[in-house]
């Protein structure tokens, strides 16, 4: 939510090629890095939540993924470890395990998407500036609601992408 955090801006390869500000980042529609993490909870459920109104993309939108942006700087791997601690509210999560990447384009945006998993069985408490309502849902109640709900673009690629790999 930050438009003046550093981002990485990244080429057709993963490789950096540059930095700039947030904002800048998503007006301009200069390529970036995201992690995206499947969070589990011990009965193999998976967290979905709906995003607050105030993010700057993809606003008041249903997720099954918690993740965000990579900072400038910073690897897949931390990103994915502290947007998954930070979203859901656990101190004591595992490092997510990482699954695959895939380039996201659209004509309004485009990055990097690292996808992850990591199982929670510790309590969540859901950051309010990032996450407005939270449940676990089973793979059936998940995929009955997909054509139900309005789902992050990027999500739902990412979530067919995880599915057609299974």
């Amino acid at each position: 939510m930050n438009e003046d955090e550093i981002l990485d801006i990244v080429d057709e390869n993963d490789e950096v090629i540059g930095q700039a500000p947030r904002g800048e980042v998503y007006a301009k529609r200069l390529r970036h890095r995201a992690v995206f993490i499947l969070a589990r909870d011990a009965a193999d459920r998976i967290f979905v939540h709906r995003r607050t109104p105030h993010k700057l993309v993809f606003p008041s939108h249903y997720d099954m993924f918690v993740g965000g942006v990579v900072g400038a700087g910073e690897s897949y791997d931390l990103a994915a470890h502290r947007e998954a601690s930070e979203e859901l509210g656990v101190t004591d999560l595992p490092q997510p395990t990482p699954l695959f990447k895939f380039l996201y384009e659209t004509p309004e945006h485009t990055w990097w998407s690292a996808i992850y998993e990591v199982r929670c069985t510790s309590p969540v408490a859901p950051q309010p500036e990032e996450v407005e309502w939270h449940t676990f849902l089973t793979p059936e109640e998940l995929e009955a609601r997909l054509p139900e709900w309005d789902w992050v673009p990027d999500g739902f690629t990412a979530y067919r992408r995880l599915q057609a790999r299974a």
